[in-house]
This record gives structure tokens, sequence and C-alpha cells, in this order.
């Protein structure tokens, strides 16, 4: 007798069958249609996750899953490959990748499972430990992607302390570049030179959060959040006093930044 899931897993199917059959928008859509969908789908996933919204992260997962049948039927109409190919590839992989479990290979902790992991892959044909970093990737999540991949053949600082004293060397550098004296006539290149050592910064930065065990996206994101609720309360205040934040000194807007920012401290 079939579990509740592969009755939800049918119907989900079936339900797809009849929007390719049935439905205009849905009978237009190609694999290339979707993908932008597909993009912001994911991102309102991480939105539900970053604000810990469990009812929010079911629908959210629901959004993610019709995609992946649509892809998988679309790619079933031109005989490319079923949604049972892609669960069956996915089973697969994960067995042949958990060789701990599936196998006779003792690891000690996850470190060790990762360190197998990328091992895994290379035996499978990838050229680079970072090959499989997506190029589409926000910088800063693919800064944490790639340092987390060359940390599994032992490009890793040992301490936390180490990451903050590069953080600081990146930090001297940037001023110093932001500092020296060029001629104008060389102001573009002098640009360029201070975008790549604050792009030094911001990696060294993300490397710290790493040895934190903090996500620095997710991180900058509860920033954002937090930088707009607090701006927002600023202009509702300014409303009360019937000015406009254009209509007031910084000194004004300050002080009022800072009572909101002790309010939410409390």
């Amino acid at each position: 007798m079939p579990s509740g899931a592969d009755q939800s897993m049918s119907r989900l199917l079936s339900i797809m069958d009849d929007l390719r059959e049935k439905c205009p928008w849905d009978q237009k859509q190609t694999i290339s249609s979707l993908r932008q969908l597909t993009i912001e789908e994911t991102y309102e996933l991480a939105d539900a996750i970053t604000n810990q919204d469990l009812p929010a992260i079911k629908e959210e997962l629901g959004d993610l899953l019709l995609h992946l049948v649509f892809y998988a039927k679309i790619a079933a109409e031109e005989n490319a490959f079923t949604f049972n190919d892609v669960v069956e590839g996915i089973c697969k992989k994960l067995i042949d990748r958990h060789p701990h479990i599936y196998g006779d290979v003792i690891v000690q902790d996850e470190h060790e499972v990762k360190r197998n992991w990328e091992k895994l892959k290379m035996k499978e044909g990838k050229k680079s430990v970072l090959s499989g970093v997506p190029v589409s990737l926000p910088a800063l999540v693919k800064a944490m992607r790639l340092q987390e991949k060359s940390k599994q053949v032992g490009f890793e600082w040992k301490h936390a302390d180490q990451v903050w004293e590069k953080v600081k060397e990146e930090m001297v550098e940037l001023e110093q570049e932001v500092t020296a004296i060029t001629d104008p006539s060389q102001q573009a290149q002098r640009q360029q030179q201070i975008e790549e050592e604050f792009g030094d910064l911001l990696f060294s930065i993300v490397n710290y959060g790493r040895f934190l065990n903090v996500d620095p996206e997710n991180a900058l994101e509860r920033t954002n959040k937090k930088f707009v609720t607090r701006f927002q309360l600023m202009e509702a205040e300014a409303q009360k006093g019937n000015k406009t934040l254009s209509e007031m000194t910084l000194e004004e807007m300050d002080a009022i930044w800072n009572r909101i920012k002790h309010l939410s401290s409390k």
C-alpha cells in the first residue's frame, strides 16, 4: 500500500500533467523561462529561513518542489529525462558518496565526511575541488563556499585568531591604498586597486565568520532587515513632528536613530 508521501507525490505529478495539458500559461513555459522564477522562489525560501518562519518555509518548499516537477515534466516531453530519473540519480549519488553508511569506510566526524565527499567528486572526474561552486552564486555565498571547498584539501588556517590577524592586515592594506598620494591621471587605476583591497578585506571577513560559525550572507541580511525596520521607524518619528528626513539635519536624525536603537535593544 502506498505511503502518504507516495500518494501526495503522485497527486502533484498528476496535477502537473493537467496543468501542461489545460493551462495556457503552464503550456508556454520552458526550462529557460522558469529559471528566473526558480531563483525568486529560492530567495523567498531563504527569506523565510532567515525569519525562522516555519509556516512560510513549508509553503516555499512546496513552491520549489513544484518547480522541480515542472522541469522534469518539460524534460520528459522532450525525451530527455523523467522525474523518476531525477530521484534515482540523487539516490545513487547519495549512496555512492556515503561509503561510511553504505560501505565499509570508517569516519571520525563530519569534517572527515566532507573531505571524503570531495575526494569522491574528484574521482568522478572533477578537475578542481572548486569546480562545484556555481559561477552565478551571490559573492558572499560564493566566498564562503570557495573557502569551505579549499578547506577539504587542508588549505585552511588552524585558529580563528590567525584569521582575525589576516583581517587586520587587509584593513591596513586598504587604508594605505585609500590614503596613498597618486597622480590624478592615475585615478582610475587607483580606484581599481582600492576595490581589489576592499574585496580582499571582505573575503577575509567571510573567512573569519566561518570560524565563528556565522553564515555571512544570513548575518548581513539580518542586518539589512534591522536597518530597514529602524529607518522606517525613524521616518515615522519624523512625520510625527510634521517633517521629512530630508528636512532634518544629520544630528537630528542620528538622535532619533539612537533612541530607536536603544528601545529595540531592550
